[in-house]
């Protein structure tokens, strides 16, 4: 009998999402208080200045855009260093994600503000940086909404390099939150089912989605999204990959799920449209070339993924 535990891509399906590029080393055992001042004082050390939901990202040579400043190049931006975090080191040195003051129309001619979303969407940087953005977002925008201590109101204080916050009244310490959303393609061999929201761009449709609640399974929300939206009892579940989502700070848990029925029953409170589409008509989504200009969602996105994986599958 041969040992089937590990039997599986070297490069997992995770791997080739959006944001999932991160090459830095946390090193989360050795995140001490002090740990961003110590970073600013090396001269390796590498920012992104972020600000209200977008990157600045610098225009070199040829039109290319670089994400990453020094510490005194960052200077005339007003960042707030003291509430810098410390994502980890690359290999080049110490990486901080930092808060900036300057508007995006007070910025020079050479410095652009770009939201998260386009950043990634355009490939405007490489996976590498995407990834330590999506790390630095989910990180700024944890802080911002979480300035006081939610056991006693009073404002804390940020610890452990941008990983902790410490309330100084009560002593409560606080730790940074992912929040899980199922994202989950039902499929047969001939079809599958895919849905659109109120607020997407014209034509998409996409695999079905919906957070995860407290005492529940991956399983058992893929089950329970996919029945209060579609009306589609589901019987096997199986997960196919995960993707960090900045949005504020989400991770996506994608999965297949097995169809028990065909009826839909679409909730229309959450869904502009949901049906059945056969293979070769998601192919042409997939591929831009439909002939009703219906796509899926962009490569970087999970769902993408899920449905070219399903399209693959034949």
């Amino acid at each position: 009998m041969s040992f089937r535990l590990f039997d599986a891509p070297l490069r997992e399906p995770s791997q080739f999402v959006g944001f999932a590029g991160n090459m830095i080393d946390r090193q989360s055992e050795n995140r001490a208080d002090d740990s961003v001042d110590k970073a600013l004082a090396d001269p390796a050390t590498r920012l992104l200045l972020m600000h209200g939901g977008r990157l600045y990202l610098k225009l070199g040579a040829g039109g290319a855009l670089d994400p990453w400043f020094g510490a005194t190049e960052s200077e005339p931006f007003k960042v707030s260093l003291a509430q810098g975090i410390l994502l980890g080191f690359s290999e080049r040195g110490p990486v901080l994600a930092v808060p900036a003051g300057v508007e995006p129309e007070q910025l020079p001619e050479a410095v652009k503000a770009i939201d998260y979303r386009s950043v990634y969407m355009q490939g405007l940087i490489d996976e590498a940086a995407a990834g330590a953005m999506a790390q630095g977002a989910a990180l700024l925008a944890w802080h911002a909404s979480h300035r006081f201590c939610s056991k006693c109101g009073t404002e804390s204080q940020m610890r452990a390099g941008g990983y902790k916050r410490h309330c100084p009244n009560c002593g409560t310490e606080h730790f940074p939150r992912t929040d899980p959303v199922a994202i989950m393609l039902t499929a047969t061999r001939e079809k599958c089912l895919l849905g659109r929201g109120r607020h997407f761009a014209p034509g998409m449709y996409s695999a079905l989605a919906g957070f995860i609640e407290p005492g529940e399974t991956i399983e058992a929300a893929v089950r329970r999204e996919t029945l209060e939206e579609a009306g589609i009892r589901l019987g096997r579940v199986v997960y196919h990959a995960s993707q960090p989502w900045p949005f504020p700070y989400s991770l996506m848990i994608g999965c297949f799920g097995e169809p028990l029925n065909d009826d839909i029953q679409a909730d229309l409170n959450e869904l502009e449209d949901c049906r059945w589409f056969f293979r070769d008509e998601v192919r042409l989504m997939l591929e831009r070339t439909h002939k009703d200009n219906l796509v899926t969602p962009p490569k970087g996105a999970i769902a993408h993924h899920l449905i070219r994986a399903w399209v693959n599958s034949e």
